[in-house]
């Protein structure tokens, strides 16, 4: 191992590291409120909206990412539509992430005893009225160990983000051995990048599960 490479690429593996950092962030917060708006639709068995969440939550998730990532960036532009390479990355993966974070949504809907439901029906809570009194506070309690999981997954697919040049964590170490064939320091700096996002965001959602699990919210 040469520390001197290493030390050398720190400036590029820095920005990589911000670029892979803003592109998870956004991801995981779009694919989160999406998810929990198709879940929401399937739920409550919204006319349309319901059939459409249902046909997305399919198609993205029987399809690989990196499969839809060269349709955005590499197809459009054949019909006239040109997509930059970072609204293509986010786009792809948060609807992506939509589709599994509603699969997790919807198991903590389920969990929701339907007594609750129907005596929410029976004292003449409106659909939006049980959904901000009785889906929500219960189901997204339920739902915090699958949403962590799902999210972490979303950080480690951003490693795909490469096939359309992004210059996030694992292009810039491919075009960095690609170039000086320093090929262990290069993997070293990118194995400890993805490790100092990903532990402490695991180390955070597991605490938030066990809080969750211990009853700490209040769910009334």
């Amino acid at each position: 191992m040469n520390w001197t490479i290493v030390a050398h690429s720190l400036p590029l593996f820095a920005r990589a590291f911000i670029v892979t950092l803003r592109l998870s962030a956004i991801s995981v917060v779009l694919a989160t409120v999406l998810g929990l708006a198709l879940a929401l639709f399937r739920e409550y068995r919204i006319p349309v909206l319901s059939q459409a969440s249902t046909a997305v939550e399919e198609v993205f998730r029987n399809t690989p990412l990196l499969i839809q990532l060269f349709f955005l960036y590499y197809g459009f532009p054949s019909i006239g539509i040109k997509l930059t390479a970072s609204f293509c990355a986010v786009f792809g993966m948060s609807v992506l992430g939509a589709a599994y974070m509603s699969g997790a949504f919807q198991g903590g809907f389920g969990g929701i005893p339907r007594i609750q439901i129907e005596s929410a029906r029976a004292l003449g809570l409106s659909t939006p009225q049980m959904i901000r009194y009785v889906t929500l506070p219960q189901g997204l309690a339920r739902s915090v160990p699958a949403i962590a999981a799902n999210a972490i997954f979303i950080v480690k697919e951003t490693s795909v983000f490469t096939v359309i040049a992004i210059p996030e964590l694992t292009n810039t170490a491919r075009d960095l051995i690609g170039m000086y064939y320093h090929t262990n320091e290069y993997l070293f700096e990118l194995v400890v990048s993805y490790a100092i996002i990903l532990i402490p965001m695991s180390v955070v959602l597991t605490l938030l599960e066990r809080r969750v699990r211990r009853g700490s919210f209040r769910t009334s």
